[in-house]
């Protein structure tokens, strides 16, 4: 059994979800939680650098690419000819336990905390989306129907999650309708 619990920051693009997980993470550790990402990206994009060996081997043709030292590795997979991988195949490659924190997946099943600036121009997410466990915002929402804390409030934030996280077997059921 997995002591991995999840949870996700969707919010519009320019809402500060990577600022707000730079903020957050560090606080989460100086508790003792082991954090990991998990990153949803459009179209393609790189972690490696151009000229660096694992970009070469990539570039060359090479399906996956395994780059490893004595602090780190890392695998990078094409995937041209098969279907994005989907959330549980990515939560199910974690490390079974602490915290996931999954920015991006706005439109999955599993609990989020909505990041929402309002100089952003669009409208929130959590009146359409009952997944929406917490907001972070910098205006306030009298009418939510879950907590409100403010986007500067790393600490009210770090709180949230914790509470609001759930089981990773309890997501994994709901993302595949078990």
């Amino acid at each position: 059994m997995s002591s991995l619990r999840v949870i996700g920051l969707a919010g519009w693009s320019g809402a500060g979800k990577t600022t707000l997980l730079a903020r957050l993470i560090p606080v989460l550790v100086a508790r003792g939680v082991r954090v990991a990402t998990l990153k949803h990206a459009h179209h393609a994009f790189d972690i490696d650098q151009p000229g660096k060996d694992s970009f070469v081997h990539r570039q060359a043709g090479a399906s996956e690419v395994i780059i490893s030292s004595s602090r780190r590795w890392a695998q990078i997979r094409e995937v041209e000819a098969e279907a994005e991988a989907a959330l549980p195949e990515l939560l199910r490659r974690l490390t079974p336990s602490g915290l996931a924190l999954v920015e991006g997946f706005k439109r999955e099943a599993h609990p989020k905390l909505e990041v929402f600036r309002a100089a952003n121009g669009r409208p929130p997410l959590h009146a359409q989306d009952p997944r929406i466990v917490g907001i972070a915002s910098d205006v306030p929402f009298p009418e939510a129907r879950v907590p409100v804390v403010g986007l500067d409030d790393i600490e009210g934030v770090a709180r949230l999650v914790l509470e609001r996280a759930e089981a990773l077997e309890t997501v994994l059921a709901r993302l595949e309708g078990s």
